[in-house]
């Protein structure tokens, strides 16, 4: 695993710290949750407790976003039903994105610094890019060339006429699709 940059590269000070720190999308005197307002991007997939996301850019095809519909903040604020059932989804999300082939490891990734409705981050290793192991593929998100959001969701989109065609869905239509007790979400 290696940084994206070229060394040498400087130590730097941390900045001051901020008590109280600013206010996050979602909390009281911070702008409102995009989330609950419907200000992000459109879901691939839901059912009762999840929604799936693409982003709205990156680097990495088949990368995607699960949220809670219930607006809670991290892991400990889940209630016991939703914390049993993450597990179940975001399995199913993994397979899908390694059905997508040239996939290394999918990695799970929380962070919760801009907003307050609980989401997680499923970002695909590309298979052979051993540099990006661990917490470096963030980083190497980054920096590799953006992909339109068009092909971010060009594998799904490409699923469908086999679908429509009566073959076996992969496991991402499957996933995406048509599932139950989840719902299509028609674009």
């Amino acid at each position: 695993m290696s940084l994206p940059y070229q060394e040498p590269l400087p130590v730097r000070e941390p900045a001051e710290r901020q008590i109280p720190e600013p206010p996050r999308r979602g909390e009281p005197g911070g702008p409102p949750c995009g989330i609950c307002t419907g200000k992000t991007t459109p879901a691939l997939w839901s059912d009762e407790n999840w929604t799936l996301h693409a982003p709205v850019g990156g680097s990495l095809p088949g990368a995607v976003w699960i949220a809670s519909r219930e607006h809670v903040d991290s892991f400990v604020d889940l209630p016991d039903q939703l914390a049993a059932d993450f597990g179940r989804v975001v399995a199913r999300a993994e397979r899908a994105i390694l059905s997508l082939g040239d996939v290394g490891r999918v990695h799970l990734y929380r962070w919760g610094d801009g907003g307050a409705h609980f989401h997680v981050w499923l970002l695909p290793r590309p298979l052979g890019m051993v540099e990006a192991n661990g917490m470096m593929l963030p980083l190497w998100e980054d920096v590799l060339r953006m992909s339109p959001t068009k092909s971010l969701r060009r594998p799904q989109a490409e699923s469908r006429p086999r679908c429509e065609r009566g073959g076996v869905p992969p496991p991402v239509l499957t996933f995406l699709r048509v599932t139950s007790p989840g719902r299509a979400v028609k674009r």
